[in-house]
């Protein structure tokens, strides 16, 4: 078990320490909050608006780091020869791809986390014709964010502790503090005589985003075992958009009894279940608790399937 941990920690700060992951995580929720700034004249769904495309921008950045993370934490070990060192040690190859998996998705865990504190914040901001752009909340949240950077840049400088990674982790600590500010010591009007409120509905949805981040990372991971990084970028592409049709593809020819339209019904999973943006549309409760825990055991059982095939490829995988 401490092989496990060890190697799943390693994994963690190694992929909080690519630079990529900082930009993903600074650029996305920069843009979740740019998107609750200018005036949109929807015509009174301003606010479904901005969650919604919120919430996308959350979701591509997730897609985006997963693939890339999965690429970076084992197929580049692989061409180097890390991972052959590795596993010259008492660890076996599926307890590697295992704690591989645990540091990624415990990486997309912190990239989600920001992403929905960014998704809450623009939640609050929104506001219709009536409204106006919230600049208070605006110059909070970037001030936490100039922080973090300058926390990490004075660390570095004087305590010689790596920048990025301690950038990464100043985020989740300032814009979590940026949040509780903006929320109890900030009012927005979001129409006439009309305060703005956070949607916290928004919560599930973002979780079930996670999910499919999960799941994604593990498709990315089982394709790094055979392939390098544009391959699976391109695999994991073309799987996320099959699996965004899969309902009109596979799903209406499978209520008719087709048996290979039910096999790949089965087979390509559906992101469509891990999105809540149409029930938030239609003003639904999603605090359906229920419905996130059927999700989650999806997202187990999928994730599971393709990690048991990720292992029986690595384990035929010849590293020397």
């Amino acid at each position: 078990m401490r092989q496990f941990n060890n190697i799943a920690v390693n994994a963690f700060m190694e992929l909080i320490r690519q630079p990529i992951f900082l930009l993903l995580m600074t650029g996305s929720v920069l843009f979740e909050i740019f998107l609750a700034v200018p005036y949109y004249f929807a015509f009174g769904d301003e606010p479904k608006l901005v969650e919604n495309s919120a919430l996308a921008v959350m979701l591509l950045a997730g897609l985006f780091g997963a693939v890339l993370s999965a690429s970076s934490s084992l197929a580049r070990e692989i061409r180097s020869g890390t991972a052959l060192a590795v596993l010259s040690k008492p660890v076996s190859r599926a307890q590697f791809l295992l704690a591989k998996f645990a540091g990624l998705a415990a990486a997309l865990l912190i990239l989600t986390y920001v992403n929905m504190i960014g998704v809450l914040i623009a939640s609050r901001m929104a506001f219709d014709a009536y409204g106006k752009t919230d600049l208070p909340a605006v110059g909070i949240f970037a001030a936490g964010i100039a922080v973090a950077y300058a926390l990490a840049g004075f660390g570095n400088f004087f305590l010689r502790r790596p920048f990025i990674s301690n950038a990464v982790l100043g985020m989740v600590v300032m814009t979590t503090l940026a949040a509780i500010v903006i929320f109890q010591f900030t009012t927005q009007m979001e129409s006439m005589g009309t305060r703005a409120q956070v949607n916290w509905n928004l919560l599930p949805a973002g979780l079930l985003v996670l999910f499919a981040l999960w799941v994604l990372a593990a498709v990315a991971l089982t394709c790094s075992t055979r392939f390098d990084t544009i391959p699976t970028l391109a695999i994991c592409s073309a799987i996320f958009l099959v699996g965004l049709m899969s309902d009109y593809f596979f799903g209406l020819p499978a209520s008719k009894g087709s048996w290979w339209a039910s096999t790949l019904y089965s087979v390509v999973p559906n992101w469509q279940i891990f999105w809540l943006g149409d029930a938030l549309d239609m003003g639904k409760n999603t605090f359906q608790w229920g419905y996130v825990a059927k999700a989650f055991g999806y997202m187990m059982c999928y994730a599971g399937a393709a990690l048991a095939v990720g292992t029986a490829l690595f384990e035929e995988r010849e590293l020397s």
